[in-house]
């Protein structure tokens, strides 16, 4: 079985840490050590383009064995909640309690050595008695195109498909969705195919995440687009759409800071420069903001594939505020709002990590958690692994 399981996670000791980052530098920041490519932006000490030869190291993922669990840090239990899902890639957990998984992939159109197809559907979940177990298991909805983002914003439901968002009514309980849908926007389709989705707390504006096209806009084709690589904003019906923040590579995972409603999001940032270069990041969304794709990165480190050709957006990118590895591929953010967890946990970030694949020694492939501080992040990151991979031969 490849990428076909769902797991939870829960607290079973009370004072409990998650493992710190497993690395072989680190640099200091006051008395607090971080990680080789981690930390706060105005900090980070990062190596010259091509310090480094560039690697493709793709892993192969062999499965969970029958029995096996993730390996959680100490105080937390992993269980299996879902099996044989067809490469499960988001979760949205509705206001009854029922949880939606998205099961999508990327498909490569005219490429023989591609053949992945998406299953392009919706499963829901439903735990009736609370066991951690589901008790009923529905396919919630299908016919969608590379579909990612999932919100429910009133009585409509939106799916951020990798060409547009659709809406559909929506009746609190309902297992399965039979109508058509809405499409109420278009998206730029190809490249980086997830779109996420998140409403503010008025339930009056939608925000949208859309990848770039390309690793470092190879094509030259952002500056027509600029709707790739950047958060875009509209209304509930679709109207009133406009870019909120760009040259964002890849954002994926969106949330509300709790303590200040700010907008963060989890970016992968381009590849090929090199192992330590660059770090992916999370960052708070400023309304306007240019934050350096494809011409530079943290503020105004030029791209030398890059070079000369737009001084004038290099000088007003600005840093995201915390680095979290190069190579990561950051794609889940979620803020902690409850009190279960030790106060540690209160209010910080945890980041699911996909993992490497341009990078000589794999990083990656676990959730990470950021502790915040007065709406900031406020020391290393911590992780622990969650899925097992092998190096291909």
């Amino acid at each position: 079985m490849v990428h076909r399981h769902l797991f939870q996670m829960s607290q079973v000791i009370a004072a409990s840490f998650l493992l710190s980052c497993v690395a072989t530098t680190q640099t200091s920041v006051g008395n607090r050590q971080y990680a080789v490519g981690t930390g706060p932006s105005d900090k980070l000490q990062l190596p010259a383009p091509f310090d480094t030869p560039s690697a493709r190291n793709n892993s192969k993922v062999i499965g969970w064995p029958k029995g096996k669990m993730p390996a959680a840090a100490p105080g937390f239990e992993v269980s299996l909640f879902a099996e044989n899902l067809d490469n499960p890639r988001q979760a949205y957990v509705l206001p009854n309690g029922d949880i939606l998984v998205v099961e999508a992939t990327r498909e490569w159109p005219g490429r023989a050595d591609r053949p992945e197809k998406s299953a392009n559907r919706i499963t829901l979940f439903r735990d009736t008695n609370k066991d951690g177990k589901p008790d009923i298991r529905e396919v919630f909805l299908t016919g969608l195109n590379m579909p990612h983002g999932m919100l429910l914003v009133g009585n409509w439901f939106y799916v951020a498909n990798t060409d547009g968002v659709v809406r559909f009514p929506y009746r609190t309980g309902q297992t399965k969705i039979d109508g058509k849908g809405e499409k109420i926007l278009d998206l730029p389709a190809g490249g980086h195919y997830t779109r996420n989705l998140i409403a503010d707390r008025t339930g009056r504006k939608i925000y949208i995440a859309v990848g770039s096209a390309s690793n470092v806009d190879e094509e030259n084709g952002w500056e027509k687009d600029q709707r790739r690589a950047g958060i875009l904003e509209i209304n509930p019906d679709g109207s009133g759409m406009r870019i909120f923040a760009t040259g964002l590579r890849n954002p994926v995972g969106m949330d509300w800071e709790p303590q200040t409603n700010v907008l963060w999001t989890v970016v992968n940032e381009r590849d090929l420069l090199g192992d330590d270069l660059v770090p992916d990041y999370l960052t708070s969304v400023k309304e306007g903001a240019f934050y350096g794709w494809p011409f530079s990165y943290f503020g105004q480190n030029e791209d030398p594939r890059k070079k000369g050709q737009r001084p004038d957006l290099v000088a007003k990118a600005i840093k995201p505020d915390y680095a979290v590895g190069s190579h990561v591929a950051a794609l889940g953010l979620a803020f902690y709002r409850g009190k279960a967890l030790p106060r540690r946990y209160q209010g910080g970030a945890f980041i699911g990590m996909h993992g490497s694949w341009n990078r000589s020694k794999m990083v990656g492939y676990n959730v990470a958690f950021v502790p915040f501080e007065n709406g900031q992040p406020a020391g290393p990151y911590g992780r622990y692994p969650h899925r097992i991979h092998r190096r291909r031969k």
